[in-house]
């Protein structure tokens, strides 16, 4: 009788859903770390992104498709300079961004917004309010930026220590209290 030898890549087991045949099975258990090889779509075990080495985010693997479709949509912008109202005129892609452009980029590929970018004003009273649970976006009438599975994408460097402006997915967070949180519902 021959016997049968199963290989899973890493991208395939990471692909699988939180209740696949791995999941409660005993003993250790199975627990990836490592980012998928993909470098277009890069994905990570759990619940939060993670920033990896090149300035791109991994998405995490259990988060809702369109909370991975804008961090990936994101990933191609950064390194983008810090350009006022890039990402209104020619929508959804720009030379560069601002901080509202950046936001309404992100969710445009998130499948959030229908293609009108909004500004800093209009992301003031977008969605619902509070925080979400997949991803807030922080508005207070000048700026405007986000927190999606627990990494910060914002144009400005406050709080930063690289110093870099322009669209960058930031480790640390910022003082949030002059802003106002928002949230779609769902995410």
């Amino acid at each position: 009788m021959r016997k049968l030898t199963v290989v899973l890549s890493v991208a395939t087991v990471l692909a699988l859903p939180a209740s696949s045949a791995f999941a409660g099975t005993g003993g250790s258990g199975y627990s990836p770390t490592a980012v998928s090889k993909s470098s277009t779509k890069p994905v990570v075990a759990g619940n939060r992104a993670k920033l990896m080495r090149n300035g791109l985010a991994a998405a995490p693997a259990n988060a809702p498709k369109r909370v991975q479709r804008m961090i990936w949509a994101a990933n191609k912008i950064q390194n983008k300079p810090y350009v006022y109202g890039g990402g209104h005129g020619t929508f959804p892609k720009d030379s560069g961004y601002d901080c509202s452009g950046m936001v309404s980029y992100a969710l445009y590929y998130g499948k959030i917004l229908d293609g009108d970018p909004r500004d800093a004003v209009g992301f003031y009273t977008w969605g619902r309010g509070g925080k979400g649970r997949w991803a807030t976006v922080y508005a207070n009438g000048s700026h405007a930026f986000m927190v999606i599975a627990g990494l910060r994408l914002d144009t400005s460097r406050m709080g930063d220590t690289n110093g870099e402006s322009g669209p960058r997915w930031r480790k640390t967070l910022r003082d949030t209290s002059p802003f106002r949180m928002r949230h779609w519902r769902g995410l």
